[in-house]
């Protein structure tokens, strides 16, 4: 599964970043896969959260916004394309190609 320079190979569960592996805990590597497959789409948070740790959202908890803040310091910290994008107010998507 590709967009742009980020691969991800759902077998190995790893992630590639213009061809350099880039370390990801389950959590992050299930979260980035989910982003993947819906590139394009605004995902809530509340969506996320369900999907990804199978809870209902809480407007307390912050766990969604860090992980997302954890990928993009691996996946687009040194990047010129930043994928990982903010709909404020809405939630986060993946830039489509």
């Amino acid at each position: 599964m590709t967009a742009y320079d980020l691969e991800l190979d759902l077998d190995k569960k790893a992630a590639y970043r213009n061809g350099r592996e880039i370390l990801l805990s389950a959590k992050e590597f299930a979260l980035l896969e989910y982003l993947m497959r819906n590139r394009g789409r605004v995902l809530s948070r509340p969506e996320i959260a369900e999907k990804i740790w199978e809870i209902t959202f809480d407007t307390g908890t912050n766990v969604v916004d860090v992980y997302i803040n954890l990928l993009r310091k691996k996946i687009d910290k040194d990047a010129d394309v930043k994928l990982i994008q903010t709909r404020i107010g809405h939630g986060y998507f993946l830039e489509k190609d």
